[in-house]
This record gives C-alpha cells, sequence and structure tokens, in this order.
C-alpha cells in the first residue's frame, strides 16, 4: 500500500454498488480532491454497467477477494455492502494494511465496534465510520444556533426521521433475520442517535417502543427513543416508515428559544437525481428555512407555520466535507471525522433501545 505523494491522489477501493455506493460514496469520492476512486467492487453485471458508465475508466472486482488480492495497488478500502458484512469486510481492510471508510452502523454491536477501533489503533491504520448526517443542513445549523447560544439551555431535543412507505420493499434491510442487522432502528436510528450523541453528549438512560406495523415486516418499522443525556437534554428520537403525516425534522426547545425545521436536507435527493457536488452545492430555498424564537406572549405562544419566531437561513449541507476530512486525516495527518468509538457509544444506545422495547424498561447506561 501507499500512502500518496504530493498531487498523487489516495486510490480508493469501493465494496458495493447498491444505493450506498452508487448513490453517496462514488460521487463523493470521485469529486473529493485527493481521492480517486480506482476500483468498484458488484458481481452484479448491471451494476458493473452503471459504475463503468457513470464512472468512466473505473475498475470492476466481481468479489471482495479480487479486490484485497491487489491490495498493494489501493491506498482506501470504502465499504458500503450489506451491514452483515460491515465487520468482516473492515477486519480483512485492516489486516491487509488498509484504511477503511466504513457505512453506518459499523457493526451489529458496540463490542464488535470496539474491536475493530483496537485493530486499527494496533495496525495504526485509519477506521472512520460514515455519519453522513453529522452535515446535514439542519445539523449544521442547528449546531451554529448552539454554539452561539442562541436558545440558551436546551431542555428537549426532538428530531425525527420519517416516511411513508406502507408497501415492503424487500431486501435484506427488512430481514427478520438478526443477522442482517435489518430495520429501522439500525438504519435510520443511527443516524438520530449519532447526531444526539454529537450534539448533546453521552447519555445515561434509554427507552424506547418499537413495532412492527406494516403487513408481512418482518422488523422493526416505526420506533420511538428516549434518551436522557448525562448534560441533562432529553432527546425524543423518532425513525418510521409508517407515518402518513411528517412531523417537524427538529424541534429544539431551550430556555430563551426554540428552533424548529421541516424538510429533509436536499442532498440525497440531488445525489440521486445524478447531480455532483459544486457551486450551489447543499442549499435550500427560503421557504424551507427554520425558524428561532420564543412564539408570542408567555400565555400563549405561535408555532412556525402562525408567524412565531424568525426565519433562520439554514446552512448548505455539505457530504463533501467528510470525505475532503478523510482525505487530510490519510495525506496530512489530520483528525478522523467520525471514529469507530462514537459509532461505538451510538451502538450502546441501539443495544440499550432494542432491549428496551423488548422488555419494556428503562436502560441505564
Amino acid at each position: 500500500m501507499t500512502t500518496g505523494t504530493s498531487g498523487t491522489p489516495l486510490r480508493v477501493g469501493l465494496i458495493g454498488y447498491g444505493l450506498a455506493g452508487s448513490v453517496f460514496h462514488a460521487p463523493l469520492i470521485a469529486t473529493t480532491e485527493g481521492l480517486a476512486l480506482d476500483t468498484v467492487v458488484t458481481s452484479n453485471p448491471e451494476r458493473q454497467e452503471q459504475a463503468r458508465t457513470e464512472h468512466p475508466g473505473v475498475r470492476i472486482a466481481a468479489t471482495p477477494d479480487e479486490l484485497f488480492e491487489r491490495a498493494d495497488e489501493l491506498d482506501l478500502i470504502v465499504i458500503a455492502s450489506p451491514n452483515k458484512t460491515h465487520v468482516p469486510l473492515a477486519t480483512t481492510a485492516l489486516k491487509a494494511g488498509l484504511p477503511a471508510v466504513v457505512d453506518k452502523p459499523v457493526a451489529g454491536t458496540a463490542a464488535e465496534a470496539r474491536e475493530l477501533a483496537a485493530l486499527a489503533d494496533e495496525r495504526g491504520l485509519l477506521l472512520s465510520v460514515f455519519q453522513n448526517r453529522r452535515w446535514d443542513n439542519d445539523f449544521l445549523t442547528l449546531r451554529k444556533l448552539l454554539d452561539a447560544g442562541e436558545l440558551g439551555d436546551v431542555w428537549r431535543f426532538e428530531s425525527r426521521f420519517e416516511r411513508w412507505r406502507p408497501q415492503l420493499k424487500g431486501g435484506w434491510r427488512e430481514s427478520g433475520d438478526p443477522a442482517e442487522i435489518g430495520g429501522l432502528l439500525y438504519d435510520l436510528g443511527s443516524h438520530v442517535v449519532d447526531q444526539a450523541l454529537a450534539l448533546f453528549g453521552p447519555a445515561t438512560q434509554v427507552y424506547a417502543e418499537s413495532d412492527v406495523r406494516r403487513a408481512g415486516a418482518e422488523t422493526d418499522d416505526d420506533t420511538f427513543i428516549a434518551l436522557t443525556h448525562a448534560s441533562g437534554v432529553r432527546s425524543h428520537l423518532y425513525v418510521s416508515a409508517t407515518t402518513a403525516q411528517l412531523g417537524p425534522r427538529f424541534r429544539v426547545l431551550g430556555s430563551q428559544a426554540g428552533y424548529v425545521k421541516y424538510g429533509l436536507d436536499p442532498q440525497e435527493a440531488a445525489l440521486r437525481e445524478g447531480r455532483r457536488p459544486g457551486a450551489g452545492w447543499g442549499t435550500e430555498p427560503e421557504s424551507l428555512w427554520g425558524r428561532v424564537g420564543a412564539g408570542g406572549p408567555p400565555s400563549g405562544g405561535e408555532s412556525p407555520l402562525t408567524g412565531g419566531g424568525r426565519p433562520e437561513p439554514t446552512l448548505p449541507g455539505d457530504y463533501p466535507a467528510y470525505y475532503a476530512a478523510v482525505a487530510r486525516a490519510l495525506l496530512e495527518d489530520g483528525p478522523n471525522p467520525v471514529t469507530a468509538l462514537e459509532a461505538a457509544a451510538a451502538l450502546d444506545v441501539l443495544e440499550a433501545a432494542r432491549r428496551s422495547a423488548r422488555d419494556g424498561v428503562t436502560v441505564t447506561l
């Protein structure tokens, strides 16, 4: 393995070319200075052709083994394959002397995540987890508001990642087999829990309600998680595929003001449509801005829809910043943008949430 020299981009091998690989990772890698998409691993002939069309000159490998046979020709492995393969593939990459980026969840358990982190440390290699929602437009805007103290002391953080998908799509994400690490708790839940911990620090207690609502469904599709943070903040987190009317993406209530924001960050939709990072990336119209304020007299109050608070310009979303940070970490010894130990802390919460929902108890961490 080479570590890259000045002016020479790092050669990236991408394992998996489904939604995660083709929509998120490949476009971001290909447009990041210092990185070059060298090889895509997929056994699907249609996806192989798709990769060649979307990234002319890219090499194709049918299996991860085929990729690892020429590990000395690569500088970074990105793992965007099904969840159950994350730990074995990351282990193989690290043992081959290759830094790795792993899509979330990095593992099925916090213990496995910590074992991977220890292996990376032992080998002196970067192991980073793709928690791209830390670079959502609303998250960046909320962080700015918190840093400026505009909300006062935060009392409650509400975060919703909701969808209306009454019909099953099929595939491993909806499988009831525990080995697949499917279900919304570990899918969208990985995002909302990571965001809550990144904003408000470690959790001390976890309570959850998890349901299987849709006919024929095998795993959770409607889940609520309540966290008590060591900081005193309470987080109420919702992930659902069965929400006929969507709530606000964020509602954050503090001692001085609140922040309410509707709508999803536009970057995923842009990537799905084939757009690539460039001028104006990640911006949204003023009509979608959230609002900040106390919303009226103490005796009443207003909602954002009835004029409460002031419009708060939404900062541009910036998924490209993640891979730019990965490149800096490898080329300039910069910090790891998302460590495996941070991901393990989120998995502690997800495991506690699963136990809470199953046993009807509040779990103390």
